[in-house]
């Protein structure tokens, strides 16, 4: 019989989402003759039943588009808001996959895609995923799709930044995304020169980085480009963090709920610190800091050739599986080619960068400051 399959994206826009749906879909209905439909918007689209057609033109033209042509949410199946209240529309989610006959559920999504389609494999779903985030913290995969469009965006914004830091003798503090992991900093910094790379993975004090920008100084260079992860911290800000970790811990050990919500989007949070680090510098170096935060910008914009290539071979390779009724799996990449991975050993784990990864040693060796 004919197979069925539903794909959705879920989680932040990436670049590279559409070449993937395109890759699932043609390989899905040109190779093996399977019916595919699209969800929109997410989880928040397959528990409200909305779908949309990917027959006929709907995949043609969309290689070189950013952002999906199925919109996308960040909405949980276990934890969704409906109408104010926080529900569970996991058995809504399973009422549909079977009320269209799937054979198969594709979602393209970051980690916590990862997670939800775990939960919806032990519903007894069929699921595939595909890895795609531009800050690359994927486990399992050697990259995601997204991650070379960003690096290329956020390594030309720095590049730019460099002639603007150098006429006017200032310091400019470039916040890059990555809440989590540094890779897209650390890519970006190394790539554009920046002087100094503060990432997630390595605490840093501000003494040591206004210590390498008056070092510059007095070597004849009056400006320095700081590129900063917005999840990057202090090691007063990291010790904090750890403590109230502890605590929640300690907490929930003992039944002990604790609210962990703040009431400010985390976008000002990352921006706050920004600023706070700018200030910092300038009033330790007695140089003009200026902040620019890339933010969404790094999102956008047609996809890289090389985001095109792994999400196109991602995308096929799904297909593949589908056919050969290997579920449960999210499709990474390794080396040229891929590998399915049980979504038990994806699900809740993240790639952050490993202290002696080749990358950090490249940058120490060129003189650039981690900030340690």
């Amino acid at each position: 019989m004919t197979q069925t399959i539903g794909i959705l994206t879920s989680g932040g826009d990436s670049p590279g989402l559409n070449a993937a749906i395109r890759g699932v879909g043609k390989a899905c209905m040109g190779h093996y003759r399977m019916k595919i439909m699209g969800f929109r918007d997410g989880f928040r689209g397959l528990a409200e039943n909305r779908t949309m057609s990917l027959a006929g033109n709907q995949l043609s033209g969309i290689l070189t588009q950013g952002g999906t042509i199925l919109g996308t949410s960040r909405d949980k199946p276990h934890n969704m808001p409906v109408d104010g209240t926080i529900m569970d529309m996991t058995d809504a989610i399973a009422r549909n996959y079977h009320q269209h006959k799937l054979d198969c559920l594709v979602c393209l999504g970051g980690g916590g895609t990862q997670k939800n389609a775990l939960r919806l494999k032990k519903k007894g779903l069929n699921v595939i995923t595909l890895p795609k985030t531009i800050d690359n913290d994927v486990a399992g995969t050697d990259i995601t799709f997204g991650f070379d469009t960003a690096l290329g965006i956020a390594t030309e914004a720095i590049d730019r930044l460099h002639s603007t830091a150098h006429s006017h003798h200032r310091i400019i503090v470039v916040e890059v995304m990555g809440h989590r992991a540094g890779w897209l900093t650390l890519g970006a910094g190394i790539a554009g020169g920046a002087d100094v790379i503060l990432i997630p993975e390595i605490p840093y004090t501000v003494e040591s980085v206004a210590d390498a920008i008056r070092k510059r100084s007095r070597g004849g260079k009056p400006f320095s480009i700081v590129a900063v992860a917005e999840g990057a911290l202090s090691q007063e800000e990291h010790e904090a963090q750890q403590a109230a970790l502890a605590a929640r811990k300690a907490a929930k050990k003992s039944g002990i709920r604790i609210d962990t919500t703040d009431s400010k989007e985390p976008e000002l949070v990352y921006a706050e610190r920004t600023l706070r680090l700018a200030h910092q510098l300038e009033t330790q170096t007695g140089l003009e800091a200026r902040v620019t935060i890339l933010g969404h910008l790094q999102r956008g914009g047609t996809p890289s050739a090389a985001d095109r290539l792994l999400a196109t071979r991602l995308g096929t390779a799904a297909a593949d599986l589908i056919h050969a009724q290997e579920y449960g799996v999210m499709v990474a990449a390794r080396g040229d080619g891929t590998e399915a991975m049980p979504l038990e050993e994806i699900a809740g784990k993240g790639k952050l960068i490993p202290v002696d990864h080749p990358w950090i040693a490249a940058a120490r060796r060129v003189g650039t400051n981690l900030g340690d």
